[in-house]
């Protein structure tokens, strides 16, 4: 296997809206970043991930951008961004940029003149359609944050393509000139000095070119046209030519969000001789207790399933392709809240626990800003508190217009699952707005801040910061854990997570308990070793103690080195 740098990173996402407000506006911004670089140098992170910053009118909070070349005004300048990354450089942070190219802004330059005409020469920059005979849309699509995917324009008497947002044109990647262009930003921002891109729902870029009607489920108004954007016929020609154009001239990190993709798709988008991207985002664990309505009707999930879905990806990756391990991100309520336990008695252990699963697999790990604090779900008692329009518009559908789901069903599954539990500010300290802000900010704060800041995690040796900082510093001090191959034990347990990683003639034995019981563990017979080494745990270990038979307490993890 090769060893790149990028395998060997941690990544750290800053969603910069919430991040750290330095002017004192309310909302976050660059110099907010620069300011902490110093805080994630001490963590230890190798890369930002850094959600979009560039002008946008934020209707879906920076991913609609109208200018890619130019700083959100909300933000600062790009002469504060030219700051912040040369700041990060100079502690070995390296900065990977959003890129979000499926679609732009309607206030696009392109997208004003793709309709001010039929025959304007960026028409065909996006997707444009005339209407059925019957006067209704060319499909019957629906769009990602609710109603068709289809926005009609008076003035061209043709409807757009909107997978998102109607104010997200879809661009039109069958365009070469479009193509031109977009590798030509990409080069502007590489020869900047960013060092790669996330690349935003980048497998929906090639649509299926006969735009047929989708299937309606039962009780839905529109189509699943997923069939027909997902992985698309020509998607692999358009990355490819990416690579060749752009990537494969600089020294990039590159990760591809992916909805909807298997292990067999993800071996064609990250397999090194394939050369198109270095790693995908998955859902398939997050998506883990989708209900009825997806995760509007969030149902229990079984450990045995998250462990199939990772062991399928460990396993179907490790010869060619890279994971990326995640738990939470600017999409995604938080981790402790969704996947360990957020109670005051097991905060602190399951997020150390949490980590350490993540952290031992094959694979680079992200860290979502405020994870390493181990902040939590925010429970906002009205939707008015709400910001995210995926959040809003299901409230609409659902409560007002469709009558499906109560006031109360619908508050419960956002205070499991909104995008908003991920988005309120980064709890700095105690102070009024949790350090975040010197005024009352986009987004209230989660009201736990005074228990739960970066001030007191600081200034406590045993806290989830100096955890996650230890996690990365194990990762930097041995290979095994970056490249060793994994192989899960105890598959069908439903509290015990437990699993090896095998290098050389190395071992490593990652046991993690997922339920607030005690529980036995019972080390498998084919486990063979003379020495053991604890390198990590979430509680006070005896060192003497032997690991064939181990009473695990609530949320504990350890790692051992067997040799």
């Amino acid at each position: 296997m090769e060893r790149r740098w990028w395998k060997e990173a941690v990544v750290y996402q800053i969603y910069p809206r919430s991040f750290n407000d330095s002017n004192g506006d309310g909302i976050g911004d660059i110099k907010g970043i620069t300011e902490k670089l110093d805080y994630l140098s001490d963590l230890g992170v190798d890369v930002i991930w850094l959600s979009p910053v560039y002008k946008s009118p934020n209707d879906d909070n920076g991913y609609d951008i109208s200018d890619y070349q130019a700083i959100m005004d909300e933000f600062g300048t790009m002469a504060d961004f030219d700051e912040m990354l040369e700041e990060a450089h100079q502690r070995n942070i390296k900065i990977m940029m959003d890129l979000v190219v499926n679609h732009s802004s309607d206030e696009h330059a392109w997208f004003i003149e793709s309709r001010s005409s039929q025959d304007n020469p960026k028409r065909d920059y996006y997707i444009w359609k005339a209407g059925k005979d019957n006067g209704k849309a060319p499909t019957n699509w629906g769009a990602a944050f609710g109603g068709s995917a289809w926005e009609y324009d008076q003035n061209s008497d043709e409807y757009y393509l909107h997978l998102f947002s109607k104010k997200q044109p879809d661009l039109n990647w069958e365009n070469p000139r479009l193509r031109r262009e977009i590798y030509d930003m990409m080069s502007w921002w590489l020869d900047k000095g960013v060092d790669g891109f996330r690349m935003d729902v980048i497998n929906f870029i090639s649509k299926d070119p006969a735009y047929p009607d989708a299937k309606v489920q039962k009780g839905s108004k529109y189509g699943d046209g997923s069939p027909y954007y997902l992985n698309g016929p020509k998607v692999h020609d358009y990355l490819q030519e990416m690579n060749k154009e752009v990537l494969a001239k600089y020294d990039t990190i590159t990760v591809g969000e992916m909805p909807g993709v298997n292990v067999e798709e993800g071996k064609l988008y990250t397999g090194e001789d394939r050369h198109e991207l270095n790693m995908v985002f998955h859902f398939e664990h997050v998506s883990l207790g989708d209900g009825k309505y997806g995760k509007w009707a969030p149902e229990k999930w079984k450990l045995t399933e998250l462990k199939r879905i990772f062991t399928k990806w460990q396993k179907g990756l490790e010869e060619d392709g890279w994971n990326s391990l995640y738990w939470s991100n600017h999409d995604q309520p938080r981790a402790i809240s969704r996947f360990g336990n957020d109670s005051e008695n097991y905060r602190i252990t399951s997020g150390k626990m949490l980590a350490t699963c993540l952290h031992m697999m094959q694979g680079c790990p992200y860290i979502y800003q405020g994870e390493e604090i181990g902040m939590t779900n925010v429970s906002f008692a009205s939707i008015d508190e709400y910001r995210d329009i995926e959040t809003i518009n299901a409230y609409h559908s659902f409560v007002e217009e469709e009558q499906i789901l109560t006031h109360d069903q619908l508050m419960d599954a956002i205070h499991k699952r909104s995008r908003d539990n991920a988005r309120t500010p980064v709890q700095w300290s105690e102070n009024s707005y949790a350090g975040f802000s010197d005024v009352e900010p986009w987004i209230d704060v989660n009201s736990n801040y005074k228990e739960i800041n970066v001030k007191k995690a600081l200034q406590n040796p045993d806290s989830i910061f100096y955890y996650y900082k230890r996690l990365i510093e194990l990762r930097k001090e041995y290979p095994i854990i970056v490249y060793g191959s994994y192989d899960l034990l105890l598959e069908d347990h439903e509290q015990i997570y437990a699993y090896t990683r095998n290098f050389g003639n190395e071992q490593l034995l990652i046991i993690l308990n997922f339920s607030e019981e005690e529980v036995e563990f019972k080390l498998p017979s084919k486990i063979n070793f003379t020495q053991q080494e604890l390198l990590i745990s979430n509680y006070d270990v005896k060192v003497s103690e032997s690991i064939e038979s181990l009473v695990l307490r609530p949320y504990e993890a350890r790692v051992y080195l067997l040799k």
